[in-house]
């Protein structure tokens, strides 16, 4: 298989850069293209990019030239890293051009025509993307990923919502430094500390849920209902998002049942044997004390959900851990991922 040339909006910054690790040596797709703002623009990756994530940079792309962030890349599709107060007209400036857009970026989330993609949980939700373009009159599209807490929480819940159905949620993230980009939190912030605020972060994990579980009705998304109740906290962990949860179920099920229901998930991309896929999407930890960051965030290359000490609940019905990779499946991987299933579908031919 020829590999499809692809570019990286916002490479310079740390996402960016997971998506240059990640896509290095990828069997699908080969970089042809960086692009980052205007301060880094003409300079060699090396020269552009503080490198800030484990491992070196890649050697094909160290003396590659940063581009300007405008449609005249080489290549049809391009992950978008940017951040959120530029994202929204270049990817639309790109997608009108007629490019493929994966977007890491919220800024088209919620748009009622660009799906909002977890390809384990809504692949139909691919359905949008040629009413995308004929209302917009665009050549290309736009697609989204998830906010990195909500993907770990809709794909560990996903087995228990088509099992047993979901009637609400209670979510207490402790979500790591990472999720805040490079610088992030300043140290004296964060060291000795918990800080029970991330801007924004509360109002995305109780809105996102409920457009991935929506349905596709003809042109439009109706949204699932289920009540989500989150609260998020920045805490001193490196990488890896902790989730705390709590779920009401539509039925009544056992804790055989609902381990089962885990452990036995596989969906859409691993039938396809996508390549970012991993072959246990949930992983379930059975000691008392998993899943924790330091331990589980790597498992499946990052690319799977660890869930643990799965229990009753006095107040809902059960309780579990939920642990992510927030820079891999909740960010540049799932983007990857949305992509390879882009391809599978015949929607970057």
């Amino acid at each position: 298989m020829e590999r499809i040339p692809v570019g990286i909006l916002g490479a310079t910054g740390m996402v960016g850069q997971w998506f240059v690790k990640l896509l290095a040596g990828h069997p699908w797709f080969e970089i042809t293209a960086l692009a980052a703002s205007a301060r880094s623009a003409g300079k060699t990756y090396a020269e552009a990019a503080t490198w800030v994530v484990p491992g070196e940079p890649p050697k094909a792309v160290r003396e590659m030239v940063v581009e300007s962030c405008e449609p005249h890349l080489p290549c049809r599709l391009v992950f978008s890293a940017l951040p959120a107060e530029e994202a929204g007209p270049i990817e639309e400036a790109f997608a009108a051009a007629g490019y493929a857009v994966s977007s890491n970026a919220r800024n088209h989330r919620y748009d009622p025509d660009v799906p909002l993609l977890i390809p384990e949980v809504n692949p139909d939700h691919l359905g949008l993307i040629e009413v995308q373009k004929r209302r917009r009159r665009w050549q290309g599209f736009i697609v989204t990923c998830a906010n990195c807490s909500t993907a770990q929480l809709v794909l560990a819940l996903e087995p228990l919502r088509r099992a047993f159905g979901l009637r609400a949620i209670n979510v207490v993230t402790m979500q790591a430094l990472s999720g805040a980009g490079y610088p992030g939190v300043p140290g004296l912030s964060i060291l000795d500390n918990v800080i029970p605020y991330i801007p924004g972060e509360e109002e995305k994990v109780e809105r996102e849920p409920k457009k991935i579980w929506g349905m596709l009705q003809g042109e439009e998304i109706a949204e699932a209902k289920v009540e989500i109740s989150a609260h998020c906290h920045r805490v001193a962990t490196r990488d890896g998002h902790l989730e705390a949860v709590s779920v009401a179920l539509e039925r009544e099920a056992t804790l055989e049942e609902i381990v089962a229901a885990l452990e036995e998930f596989r969906s859409l991309p691993q039938k396809l044997e996508l390549p970012s896929a991993p072959a246990r999407p949930i992983v379930v930890r059975k000691e008392p004390d998993r899943p924790q960051p330091r331990l589980d965030r790597e498992e499946g290359g990052g690319m799977s959900v660890v869930v643990g000490r799965v229990r009753r609940c006095p107040v809902l019905d059960w309780k579990l851990e939920i642990l992510g990779h927030n820079t891999v499946r909740g960010a540049a991987g799932g983007a990857i991922l949305n992509a390879e299933l882009l391809l599978a579908q015949g929607y970057l031919s």
